[in-house]
């Protein structure tokens, strides 16, 4: 047995294969039912030609055949690649080509996008459709569990972008990825798993399975690592289709979650609002242990409101990338929400602060520096050598990887994000990083949404702006904005502008789009 994903998962296979492994949709797999499933699936698949390194995409919507197809193709060394069903043809016809795909599983109401970017796909040589054939795709493979042996470097690819530029591929070793996503360093105790085994070890030390419910799309990674890293330890995962705070709530009570898994603020804050609101007021959500936030920013008013709901639950904010890995996480306590800029963290994992000279920072130097990573990190961006080596460098024989967030290291040792520095705004020479003043806009009791970036000003180079999304029947102007955010940030960090949207547009796992932003406050959009 190797640090390999599908070897991990067929071991908790072996181990509980009478236990509930995913509900989705109110359907439900067992870990042996999901093991059969996906063996039937591999062995179609190879019938086709599918085989060790071979890219197969999985375009669809949550679902169980979304993740019987994830474990079919890496019992055959193959490597699935997330397709986000959000994007348009331009986009799709980017990702398609970049990634060479020889095979694709796709939902059938995705079938006429499909056929119209088929000219960038000129290896594909064969198509499966949930909703379609998938069915007939199973019954013609064999349940038996008889592949190759695999291997700890064998690939795994996280498609991320979108808002920024064309999608790009993060290609992980199998080991490296499992230390860095996968639970293979546990976040909140720091320990190593040894040896494979030691993955299935965890949970039985258990002695009992957790039930995670993590709510943004399969093809965002933390919901892909909740599907994989709990299955090694055997427990259970509930996904939903399409995001609904009301339904999030539901399922909470009648599959009785134990942690609630979500990205940021546009997730957090329906959520939270959501509690006292009929059908969700009054549920009985006292199975629920633990909330955690990853991938965006989670803003202190909506911590300090899930903390008046939920007292006792252990509440994490964690940071970190998809080429990065986990970078570090924090356990929030009511009364120390507020941020420096970003989040202050706990670093794990091999997380370090780098300075322009691309040496490690001193501790509570003040020095704003770039958060960096070294050890169980990616190989580099798929079909991108350019990319690949201003993201990855190596300084005095040691590789690091540097997706291009500031931070700085602080005297105890914690890491305070900062946000990406492309999106920090320079006014006048002070930097302003636009996560810190959005968290203060969000706190106006008018605010229901916002983004800030900078805008050009003739004085002072850059000038902050506010695009905000009200709440029903608000209107408050730029100076009562203004005035709140006063009491909560700089006075040269607060909105010079206010732009007032419809509904604010983000990416499908919450992120903010500063393009889409930076068009609107420059009229250009």
């Amino acid at each position: 047995m190797e640090f390999n994903l599908a070897d991990l998962f067929e071991h908790a296979v072996d181990t509980w294969p009478d236990r509930e492994y995913l509900v989705a949709d109110g359907r439900r797999r067992t870990y042996g039912e999901m093991d059969a499933r996906a063996n039937r699936l591999a062995h179609h698949l190879a019938a086709q030609g599918i085989g060790p390194g071979d890219h197969v995409g999985i375009y669809g919507v949550n679902s169980v055949e979304w993740i019987e197809s994830l474990w079919a193709i890496f019992k055959l060394r193959a490597v699935w690649i997330n397709i986000n069903y959000r994007y348009v043809e331009d986009e799709l016809a980017y990702l398609f080509g970049n990634a060479d795909l020889k095979a694709l599983v796709h939902d059938s109401a995705f079938t006429d996008r499909v056929d119209g970017v088929m000219a960038h796909m000129p290896d594909l040589r064969h198509r499966v459709v949930i909703g379609g054939d998938f069915e007939d795709a199973l019954a013609e493979g064999s349940p038996e569990r008889d592949f190759a042996p695999r291997s700890a470097d064998d690939r795994y690819i996280l498609y991320t972008g979108g808002t920024t530029g064309m999608p790009k591929g993060v290609v992980w070793r199998h080991e490296d990825v499992l230390f860095a996503l996968g639970g293979g360093i546990d976040f909140l105790t720091g320990e190593r798993a040894t040896a494979p085994e030691d993955m299935v070890a965890r949970g039985q030390k258990m002695g009992f399975a957790l039930t995670f419910l993590p709510i943004a799309p399969l093809m965002h990674g933390a919901t892909q690592w909740a599907v994989m890293g709990q299955s090694f330890q055997g427990n259970r995962v509930v996904l939903m289709g399409q995001f609904d705070a009301h339904e999030v709530w539901r399922l909470v009570e009648e599959e009785k979650a134990n942690s609630l898994m979500m990205t940021g603020d546009a997730m957090a804050r329906p959520l939270v609002e959501a509690l006292d609101e009929e059908p969700s007021k009054g549920r009985d959500l006292s199975s629920l242990l633990s909330l955690s936030s990853t991938a965006a920013v989670f803003s202190p008013s909506l911590k300090d409101q899930f903390l008046d709901h939920f007292p006792n639950v252990v509440m994490t904010d964690a940071i970190g990338s998809s080429e990065g890995g986990g970078n570090g996480i924090i356990v929030v306590e009511k009364g120390k929400t507020e941020m420096k800029g970003g989040p202050t963290v706990r670093p794990v994992g091999g997380t370090v602060v780098l300075g322009d000279d691309l040496r490690p920072v001193e501790p509570g130097s003040g020095t704003i520096g770039r958060l960096a990573r070294v050890g169980d990190i990616p190989v580099g961006y798929y079909n991108d050598p350019v990319k690949t080596a201003e993201t990855f460098v190596e300084v005095d024989g040691t590789r690091y990887v540097i997706p291009g967030d500031l931070a700085m290291l602080e005297a105890d040792g914690s890491v305070t994000l900062l946000g990406r520095g492309s999106q920090s705004i320079n006014s006048g020479g002070e930097k302003i990083f636009p996560e810190e003043v959005e968290a203060a806009v969000k706190s106006h009791p008018a605010v229901y949404d916002a983004v800030v970036v900078g805008v050009p000003d003739e004085r002072w180079g850059q000038r902050v702006a506010a695009v905000v999304q009200l709440r029903e029947g608000m209107t408050p102007d730029l100076a009562s904005v203004q005035d709140h955010c006063r009491t909560k940030i700089a006075g040269y960090k607060v909105p010079r502008e206010l732009h007032v949207v419809a509904l604010m547009q983000r990416s499908p796992s919450g992120k903010a789009d500063y393009p889409w932003a930076k068009r609107v406050a420059t009229g250009e959009g």
